[in-house]
């Protein structure tokens, strides 16, 4: 059988992204978000829970990622599960990290994030109205009010 890895995930960035170039000329872009859950335990109190996730873009979506995302920014990733390990060069220990390796993403909400725009680096790219980045297909129209979003029926 062969196996699946897909994550879906929407959160705020924790720090600002971080580009760097490999020896081979690739762009890639590091970055964490941070993703809040709340329910009620089993004495019927609120509580809240953060996990923060690791996420590596690549190529033309580590470019936009960089350049339009910071710090507090809201954004929709959409990629698949990757773990690597190597040995620390100061102490030996080995160490191991999992990210998600972004093939998707959206900026949401009116923040420093964007203006609802979406990419993917799996389909053709077509330009934004608004913007003069490259844009996958999914842009969210102009003409919805904020209002009538309701992020409480999302179902992630």
């Amino acid at each position: 059988m062969r196996g699946f890895s897909k994550a879906i995930i929407a959160g705020n960035i924790t720090r600002d992204p971080e580009m760097r170039t490999t020896g081979s000329g690739s762009q890639v872009c590091s970055f964490a978000i941070a993703v809040n859950r709340s329910f009620k335990d089993s004495s019927g109190n609120q509580q809240d829970q953060v996990s923060y996730l690791d996420c590596v873009a690549w190529g033309k979506s580590a470019e936009i990622i960089c350049q339009y995302v910071h710090k507090g920014s809201a954004l929709l990733v959409s990629g698949r599960l990757e773990q690597r390990s190597w040995e620390d060069k100061n102490s030996g220990q080995k160490r191991s990290r999992t990210e998600i390796v972004v093939e998707d993403f959206s900026f949401i909400g009116n923040g420093n994030g964007g203006n609802g725009g979406s990419y993917s680096s799996n389909r053709g790219a077509s330009k934004s109205a608004d913007t003069d980045i490259d844009m996958g297909s999914d842009v969210v129209p102009d003409d919805v009010p904020d209002d009538q979003i309701n992020l409480d029926e999302i179902p992630f």
